[in-house]
């Protein structure tokens, strides 16, 4: 059954489900779209490449969250000094990351499956971790449930393991289920900025 389940019956309900909730969800979208276009001066949508499945690259889509203000010398503001106060909300909420549902329809992602990452870090996981890249990456996943972003980066890339080696439709399901139950009832660690991987060497990991 869990091969069946990863080899046919996940994608399509990525396919179904992705398309579902872009219907669903497209008043609000557009919504903050339109404000966005405004605030932002044009400027709606943050693309960025991810590494995904075998760690091909893709175009990650989010909304906006931070403006480009730069200091004297032509250098980004550091992201607290950048991210609106709307931006904020954006990702408290994690409204920020729905347009990501356009890569799960796309088949660059999943609706559930280790988030996706830097294309910075490859070189810095061992091999071990570097099989997070067996499965697609996930708008939710093992690792957001279990602590999110006030967990280690050890601690994260277990987790992600975890959903590699264990993948089957009753996790799936249970991680969406959670996944809703953590941003309409405990958003705790969901704002938190997580501290950049700088590789398995590093005491602080």
């Amino acid at each position: 059954m869990n091969t069946f389940y990863k080899l046919f019956l996940k994608r399509c309900l990525d396919i179904v489900g992705s398309f579902m909730l872009l219907l669903i969800l497209s008043p609000l979208l557009v919504g903050v779209s339109m404000i966005l276009l405004f605030l932002n001066r044009g400027k709606v949508f943050f693309l960025q490449p991810r590494p995904g499945k075998n760690e091909k690259i893709f175009t990650i889509i989010k909304f906006r969250t931070m403006t480009d203000d730069v200091d004297e010398y032509g250098n980004l503001l550091p992201d607290e000094k950048r991210i609106t106060k709307l931006g904020s909300f954006l990702r408290k909420t994690s409204i920020d990351e729905l347009p990501q549902l356009i890569n799960v329809l796309k088949g660059d992602m999943s609706l559930v499956g280790p988030r996706p990452l830097l294309v910075e870090y490859l070189p810095l996981y061992n091999e071990k971790q570097k099989m997070r890249h067996l499965v697609k990456p996930g708008l939710t996943g093992y690792a957001q449930i279990n602590g999110r972003n006030n967990t280690t980066w050890p601690e994260r890339f277990e987790n992600d393991l975890y959903y590699v080696y264990n993948i089957s439709l009753f996790l799936d399901l249970k991680i969406i289920f959670k996944t809703m139950l953590m941003l309409f009832f405990h958003n705790e660690g969901l704002n938190n900025t997580i501290e950049k991987f700088k590789g398995n060497n590093n005491i602080n990991q």
